[in-house]
């Protein structure tokens, strides 16, 4: 080998090794916005598998610009986070023929499932900016550029002049889109009782009179208005385990046909909120999400689909 040749190559080398530093450099940046770019896919998507996988998406496009030129990186890759899931949204508008439909309605986003705090300020500080499962049901109602002027301005105050480019608005339509967002969230999402420990005598009440199947119990920890939402997977929908179900008594009714489920059925957190989740012979049955106001339950959210219950971790729990 030449003395040219040697130079040539320890160039590459060298080159080579800047390559790697260098990536694993930008690597170790994406790295500290993670969190908040799931935060802001899971909301967008109401899907922890596409969250993750639009995440892992942003990171391609990150690798693939090298980060060259860009001064905020966190603002970039939220942004850039924000339209792959607005193109994943628009996708799916595109393939429901109808959007409306009974099977819709009824779908349950994936539930962030954890143990529940002991009477600990500070642990319980940790969840008071969860998403809760009834606002993310009422974002799935939401056109997808709404969706993503709300969730990215007043969820993580992406300016609106940001966001308009990724909708193809100017900003000041931008901002009505938020507004429309801002107002039908409003008046959709149901009020609820932030105090854990009030949260869980409802809940616990409700157990309670199911395992003892006590109707009239049942009828009474449940606001005259409840909702029940039950979404038992695409394969049940159209049929009577998946369902929107409305008043105390037509709800107390199918707690009581279900009763055997509270019997399997342990307190944990589901978004921060406190529910539920029955597990047999190791393996989660279900998974509820309960809204609770003045003592009484506003609303139950109900996944039990055997496929996507399967990909839940639920490693804190000890299942």
């Amino acid at each position: 080998m030449t003395t040219g040749e040697r130079d040539v190559r320890g160039t590459r080398d060298v080159r080579g090794e800047r390559d790697v530093r260098g990536q694993q450099r930008l690597a170790e940046r994406f790295e500290e916005h993670r969190g908040q770019l799931k935060a802001v896919a899971y909301r967008m998507l109401g899907s922890l598998a596409e969250a993750e996988d639009a995440v892992q998406e942003a990171w391609l496009r990150l690798d693939r610009a090298g980060g060259d030129g860009v001064d905020n990186l966190g603002a970039w890759l939220t942004t850039v986070t924000g339209r792959i899931c607005l193109d994943l949204l628009r996708s799916r508008t595109a393939r429901r023929e109808e959007p409306m439909s009974e099977g819709f309605d009824t779908f349950v986003p994936d539930p962030v499932v954890s143990a529940l705090p002991r009477t600990d300020p500070e642990q319980e500080a940790l969840h008071t900016d969860s998403v809760g499962i009834a606002l993310l049901v009422v974002l799935e109602t939401l056109e997808p550029a709404e969706r993503l002027a709300f969730v990215l301005h007043d969820m993580f105050a992406v300016p609106f002049d940001d966001i308009a480019p990724v909708v193809e608005r100017s900003p000041a339509a931008t901002r009505q889109l938020a507004s429309r967002a801002r107002r039908r969230v409003r008046e959709a999402t149901p009020a609820a009782e932030p105090d854990l420990g009030r949260q869980r005598q409802a809940v616990e009440a409700f157990l309670a009179a199911s395992r003892a199947g006590d109707f009239e119990a049942l009828v009474a920890v449940l606001h005259p208005d409840v909702v029940l939402r039950a979404d038992a997977g695409a394969l049940a929908r159209g049929v009577a385990a998946s369902k929107v179900v409305r008043g105390a008594r037509t709800v107390a009714t199918g707690a009581f046909h279900f009763r055997h489920l509270a019997g399997l059925a342990r307190v944990v957190l589901v978004n921060g909120a406190v529910g539920t989740v029955a597990v047999s012979e190791g393996q989660p049955r279900s998974v509820t999400c309960v809204t609770v106001a003045d003592g009484l339950i506003t609303g139950l959210y109900i996944l039990s689909d055997p496929e996507r219950l399967a990909r839940l971790d639920l490693s804190a729990l000890e299942v």
